[in-house]
């Protein structure tokens, strides 16, 4: 019924792979787990542990092959119709994680791919780590009454979805950030049916200010990238309607720029800070939008 994948690089997930075990062994439900070590540089002796879980099989790449890759290899593993991605540095906000799943699965005849929501801890994490906290409660942490008013948009951390579908939509091997937003475009565009339902992981592995920053504007790159193959369109991210708006109005998207441009030092200095504002983040990114679509 259910192959559970969880692609992993540098991280201990033992824990992870004995929650979700314990929770498919209690619904007594014909399941497997599969986790695959993107070749990490950094051994984690408790992983190999996972081989002694009943359904559990580890694997190992001789070389790092990215998080998109390593997918699609575990999707072509898999042996049941049902995949449901996780990411190693999540774990179940609740005991009921797999049954809320599984009792969906009554009806797959109508549903293809669920999404169960992206949570974070109330705790504040390290001044370090702040900007992508603050950045996941005020932008990914939606309840499922929310996101739905944009069903297609989802988070691959956390994912339920029909094996051949995966495939069908994840053609890409490239390691690149974003990616999770050309995927929502193609679940958008071949009109399938996105359940929400509110059945959270919490994303517990932050990444530094600084690295979220990068990873922010390598982003926009790839957006841009399938901007100009034509694989979508120039709408799909509110960064990009912004930038067509004031493309639109006397080409005032260079004004705009500029002016950012002028504060772009004390701009990242808020978002290295322990408050960093979420508007100014936007504009941050905008900024380098506009910097790269002038580069294209």
């Amino acid at each position: 019924m259910l192959s559970i994948l969880i692609p992993t690089f540098n991280t201990a997930i033992f824990g992870l792979v004995q929650e979700v075990h314990d929770q498919a062994d209690q619904c007594a439900i014909p399941y497997e787990i599969i986790v695959c070590d993107d070749a990490s540089t950094k051994e984690q002796p408790q992983n190999r542990d996972i081989t002694h879980l009943t359904n559990c099989t580890y694997i190992t790449n001789t070389s790092n092959k990215g998080r998109t890759a390593t997918r699609n290899n575990l999707a072509q593993k898999a042996t049941y119709d049902w995949v449901l991605f996780l990411d190693a540095d999540v774990f179940p906000a609740s005991k009921d994680f797999i049954k809320n799943y599984v009792s969906l699965l009554q009806n797959e005849d109508t549903v293809a791919c669920i999404f169960g929501g992206i949570a974070y801890k109330e705790e504040e994490p390290t001044s370090q780590e702040i900007l992508r906290w603050t950045y996941g409660k005020c932008k990914e942490s939606k309840p499922a009454s929310e996101r739905i008013k944009n069903p297609h948009f989802i988070i691959s951390q956390n994912l339920l979805i029909k094996k051949e579908l995966f495939l069908e939509i994840n053609t890409f091997t490239e390691n690149q950030y974003g990616l999770d937003n050309i995927f929502s475009y193609e679940l958008k565009r071949k009109h399938i049916n996105v359940v929400h339902i509110d059945n959270e992981v919490h994303h517990l592995g932050l990444e530094s200010n600084k690295i979220f920053l990068q990873k922010s504007i390598d982003s926009l790159k790839t957006t841009i990238t399938y901007e100009v193959l034509g694989i979508i369109p120039t709408d799909l991210r509110p960064v990009q309607r912004i930038y067509t708006k004031l493309s639109a109005f006397l080409n005032s998207h260079k004004l705009i720029g500029y002016v950012v441009g002028l504060f772009e030092k004390q701009i990242k200095a808020n978002l290295m800070s322990k408050k960093p504002s979420m508007l100014l983040f936007d504009m941050y990114r905008l900024y380098h939008y506009i910097q790269l679509k002038s580069n294209a």
